[in-house]
């Protein structure tokens, strides 16, 4: 797997994202961060974890994504939180002025896979069936009918899902792991939180 770099260009501040925030190494120490800085709502908090979290494979990054957006279509925020092997974690967030919800989960996925070096191995972490199932089943359909549904309609999205295809194979390996979203993990919890906070601040630039 190649090691991470610290990389910006006009291109990424251009998409309204926010660079990288570095949290200090390991679990704890970003559960300790994220209730002293923000704290999951009580409304929001949720039981015990049921099921299965995505564990990294050696040499694997983990990329937790979450996607937001008011009245959908409207303003919209995304959030990608990059799991590194030594436990540091990256964040990066953004927003649209006028996007939908799905639109904001892929684009949660898109930026996760380009924060990382080429050649890369992650497991991209989502609460969205339908970009999860999007990736993992659809998308070969899609391609043999000409990007043409079931139905024959033409497929929504499909920029920004080629896009994804193209992003994931600069990489080694890019599998897709699907979790419950509100579920009370802090990474799901915390993109949770930024694709929010983005989804704000790009209400605010509609004037």
């Amino acid at each position: 797997m190649r090691t991470r770099s610290n990389r910006s260009s006009p291109e990424t501040e251009a998409r309204g994202r926010q660079p990288a925030a570095r949290i200090a190494p390991g679990l704890s120490g970003f559960r300790a961060w994220l209730n002293a800085r923000m704290p999951v709502s009580p409304r929001r908090r949720s039981k015990s974890l049921p099921g299965h979290l995505p564990v990294a494979a050696v040499g694997e990054v983990l990329v937790w994504t979450d996607g937001a957006c008011q009245r959908n279509p409207g303003p919209g925020g995304w959030a990608a939180l990059v799991c590194w092997e030594d436990g540091v974690v990256e964040q990066y967030s953004g927003g649209l002025a006028h996007t939908t919800n799905n639109i904001m989960e892929m684009t949660a996925a898109l930026e996760g896979l380009r924060a990382l070096p080429p050649g890369s191995r992650a497991c991209v972490v989502t609460d969205s069936r339908y970009l999860h199932d999007g990736m993992t089943s659809w998308m070969a359909g899609w391609r043999r009918k000409g990007w043409k549904t079931a139905s024959g309609d033409p497929v929504k999205n499909k920029e920004i899902w080629v896009r994804l295809a193209a992003a994931a194979s600069d990489h080694e390996q890019v599998r897709w792991h699907w979790v419950k979203g509100h579920i009370g993990h802090p990474l799901n919890e915390r993109a949770d939180l930024l694709a929010v906070a983005a989804t704000r601040n790009a209400a605010r630039s509609v004037v």
